[in-house]
């Protein structure tokens, strides 16, 4: 939340409270999730509750669900694993769909999505606080915005899923020069395509599936890309013995350990591409699979790049790598908090791990709903609140 506040303009806005901290006009008490961010991880929460009888409200800072796939992705991006390792719990991808959707495909996948399952988000609310009050044991969660951009808005709830997304933040790292750089500087969430780059040098800062795809774009627009290695990567072919990577190595991962499983692959690369290091992408010390579970990071799938990097007209060089800040309780563990917090789409492992973290935490939540109606849970979120705004009325005393 607090790096929500850094970067949002609307957490500067000045709130009108009384006496005891509480917004001047009077909270919107909700029964059920309050879920933060309408992205996949969002919908997919939202959809896994509504499925077992449980209502939510969803809050999104921006208009539309999403968003950061609407507003803050390349043209040409298309999904890196087949569809069916990345369609949402409970609804598939269409059957005409190719087995690598474009970002249209998956942008429209969304909106049916949501329609399917009438969510309706509150669009254009972005929370500014969500504080769980020990004393009456309920979140108190502001928002900002909703057409007045110092429009306060609290809402009281028992449950806070958190589903703003991995990469809901731009990093723009701080590199010696910058500032005297007469060139452009680009976020990879502004870069649409290589068009405005026709010709031109350009460096290209991060290897991962998306660093690696810009690249390539810039190419087909006859660009000059350089490419910053952050650390050791490796690189995979998207597709083996005519299967996706990705499929085949859960198939043998039914069958054979982790480290057998790299070996696999491994050798299978060396075959089809070669010595990656070669061009200067060195690989980890360990396979991929063991280390994508041990850190999150993601094996690079190669859809061309390797093949210009080879050509010379993308040349690469070394940086170092730091770390990020995920829920600190490992995968599989770090989707429940306490006091009713939950994180969805946290796990590191894409749209396949968010339908794990939606389906658990639905299932979790529905079991504290069905032992209480509907109605005890609005008098009991009521009546706690009583106790904030008259210490004298104790929530569990009516």
């Amino acid at each position: 939340m607090e790096g929500k506040r850094v970067n949002d303009p609307f957490a500067t806005a000045k709130t009108s409270n009384d006496d005891n901290g509480c917004s001047a006009a009077k909270p919107v008490c909700v029964p059920g999730p309050i879920i933060i961010g309408s992205g996949p991880s969002g919908l997919a929460a939202a959809a896994c509750l509504k499925e077992k009888g449980v209502p939510s409200l969803i809050l999104e800072r921006e208009n539309c669900i999403a968003s950061l796939w609407q507003l803050k992705t390349y043209d040409r991006l298309r999904l890196h694993l087949p569809k069916q390792f990345c369609q949402l719990p409970l609804l598939p991808f269409p059957s005409d769909f190719p087995n690598y959707p474009t970002k249209q495909q998956f942008i429209s996948y969304m909106e049916g999505y949501a329609r399917h399952f009438e969510l309706d988000p509150v669009f254009n609310r972005t929370v500014v606080s969500a504080e769980f009050d020990s004393g009456c044991r309920f979140w108190r969660v502001r928002t900002v915005g909703g057409g007045q951009p110092e429009a306060i808005t609290e809402y009281l709830c028992l449950w806070v899923i958190v589903a703003t997304g991995e990469n809901a933040e731009e990093v723009l790292p701080k590199i010696e020069g910058m500032d005297e750089f007469e060139g452009s500087i680009v976020h990879t969430s502004g870069y649409k395509t290589g068009n405005c780059f026709l010709g031109k040098r350009v460096l290209v800062v991060g290897c991962g599936n998306s660093g690696m795809e810009v690249c390539l774009d810039l190419c087909t627009y006859d660009a000059q890309p350089s490419l910053v290695v952050r650390d050791s990567v490796h690189v995979l072919p998207q597709e083996m013995l005519g299967r996706s990577t990705f499929g085949l190595s859960m198939w043998l991962l039914k069958w054979l350990p982790v480290r057998m499983v790299d070996r696999f692959l491994l050798l299978m690369s060396r075959m089809m591409i070669g010595d990656t290091s070669r061009f200067g992408l060195t690989r980890p010390d360990i396979g991929p699979i063991e280390l994508k579970n041990a850190t999150g990071k993601t094996p690079v799938l190669d859809i061309g790049t390797l093949e210009q990097i080879k050509s010379g007209k993308i040349k690469e060089t070394n940086f170092f790598s730091e770390k990020d800040g995920f829920p600190r309780k490992p995968f599989p563990h770090g989707w429940k908090g306490e006091n009713g917090l939950y994180a969805v789409g946290f796990t590191k492992r894409g749209l396949l791990g968010t339908s794990m973290d939606a389906t658990r935490i639905a299932q979790d939540i529905e079991q504290q709903w069905k032992s209480r109606p509907i109605g005890e849970l609005l008098h009991s979120v009521e009546q706690r609140y009583k106790c904030v705004r008259n210490p004298s009325v104790h929530p569990h005393r009516n």
